[in-house]
């Protein structure tokens, strides 16, 4: 007689309950789901299960703790930290077919979303409205609500307006202990901040089922801004005088060399290719109020250094302004076979030392790196490129990663922003919170998942590393 083990026993069983059609279990299925945006770490998955409300998702993780198997939520994969890589053979859980937009009360000013809702389709159907839902990632066009609110994503707009977790006014979601959360949205909260605590949680503590997001008025008014600089520590510079002048634009971006060449290759925007930097910052509001903030911007763009600032000349072009901006990390691809894009934060003011300090450090290493950056938070996202044929290569860029993020926190900042902690950054914990905060966070997790079978060895490091469900995955070199 066949024995199974209990991943098989678990997969079996859910595949009774949740039906066939939902469940993914012959091996060129799996493989897609191997790994997120992070490529450098891949495990194939023992399953995947698509379900399809929040009393599937219940079944589902009641039969994972039943046999202790782990699993990992997905929402589309667009994930840069590793967050949706299923260490240890987990079961995948990926919210893609819950994609309702639920409600929409604009009197309110709320809107109610499945997890697997696009970011950028509820700005589709918001459209019109007058309203609008503030972070967009530049995964925008793919990315799952469900994975900004696990993540905490930011976006170039969340300069002025904030991350996701200043926009989840309620939230559903799942327990490892298989239990179903409710936070419904209350206008005062008296009890403690559980909104804020499970947003930007990975996946560790609970999967998000639907939540209640905020709107905001959309503004119909923008003056968008393009600042030439010959040095990329002048641009930096630029956007420490803005922020220091009382200025809060929309969004202050920089895209450095390397990348403008990409994108200009790309999409023939009109990009100089012979600058080290290009600083675009969008104010939106007023006219007046506008007009009088673009000059200041120009002025202090200029006294740092700005070869040329110029003005968006009408909606067209700033649409497109933006769309090379967000398709900019896409673009990289004409450069290279492989890459990958760090996340890290330092104080605006700290921003030239560090962009000196990335050259420097892939100087040393010998390594590719590009930048963008979501500069007026002092978000970097250095773009690292490879050849994943060649493992001396690998190893020198993970390297320099390495030594990037240690320099964020040298510096006063932290290992990210808004990409997440995920299976890449894990380690760099230890070095950003002391032992008693870390184990604070696990005893939080064990109140949420006892059994810890949600996203392991994610986010936080364990007590022992000998044999880190971690490390058990294939690296990719």
């Amino acid at each position: 007689m066949r024995s199974f083990s209990p991943r098989q026993k678990a997969l079996r069983e859910i595949t009774a309950r949740l039906g066939r059609e939902n469940v993914l279990v012959h091996p060129a299925d799996r493989l897609v789901y191997e790994c997120d945006g992070y490529t450098l770490v891949k495990c194939m998955p023992q399953g995947v299960v698509f379900p399809r409300s929040a009393r599937d998702v219940q079944q589902v993780v009641q039969v994972c703790r039943e046999y202790r198997v782990p699993l990992v939520a997905r929402g589309a994969g667009t994930g840069l930290a590793g967050g949706a890589t299923p260490v240890d053979e987990a079961i995948v859980v990926s919210l893609a077919r819950m994609n309702r937009i639920l409600a929409v009360d604009l009197v309110n000013r709320r809107v109610k979303v499945e997890a697997g809702v696009i970011n950028l389709e509820l700005t589709q159907r918001l459209a019109g409205t007058g309203y609008q839902f503030a972070p967009d990632p530049s995964s925008q066009v793919a990315c799952t609500l469900g994975g900004n609110i696990a993540t905490n994503a930011g976006g170039p707009h969340t300069l002025k307006y904030g991350v996701t977790v200043n926009h989840v006014l309620g939230l559903e979601c799942v327990t490892g202990e298989g239990e179903i959360l409710a936070l419904e949205p209350r206008s005062d909260p008296g009890d403690l901040d559980w909104i804020g605590v499970l947003t930007g949680s990975e996946g560790t503590l609970a999967i998000v089922t639907s939540a209640w997001l905020k709107l905001i008025p959309a503004y119909r008014e923008f003056i968008t801004l393009r600042g030439t600089f010959l040095r990329i520590e002048d641009a930096c510079l630029a956007v420490s005088r803005i922020i220091g002048a009382g200025i809060t634009p929309a969004a202050m971006e920089l895209m450095d060399q390397g990348i403008l060449q990409a994108v200009e290759e790309a999409f023939h925007f009109g990009f100089p290719t012979n600058v080290e930097a290009v600083l675009i910052v969008e104010l939106d509001g007023v006219g007046p109020a506008i007009e009088a903030q673009a000059e200041q911007v120009a002025t202090f763009c200029r006294e740092c250094g700005a070869q040329e600032v110029v003005s968006a000349s009408d909606a067209e072009e700033r649409a497109r302004l933006w769309q090379c901006r967000k398709s900019a990390v896409g673009a990289v691809g004409r450069l290279s076979p492989a890459y990958f894009i760090q996340d890290g934060v330092v104080p605006r003011t700290k921003l030239p030392e560090m962009a000196s300090r990335v050259k420097e450090i892939a100087r040393r290493w010998n390594v590719r790196v590009v930048n963008v950056a979501h500069a007026g938070d002092g978000n970097i996202h250095p773009i690292f490129l490879y050849d994943p044929k060649n493992p001396a290569e690998v190893e020198r860029t993970v390297s320099a990663s390495h030594e990037i993020l240690a320099a964020c926190i040298h510096l006063g900042g932290s290992i990210t922003a808004e990409h997440g902690v995920g299976l890449e950054k894990r380690d760099f914990m230890e070095r950003l919170y002391p032992p008693e905060v870390l184990q604070a966070m696990r005893a939080l997790k064990s109140v949420f998942d006892p059994d810890a079978i949600l996203s392991p060895g994610k986010l936080i490091p364990p007590n022992n590393r000998e044999g880190s469900a971690a490390f058990k995955g294939e690296r990719n070199v």
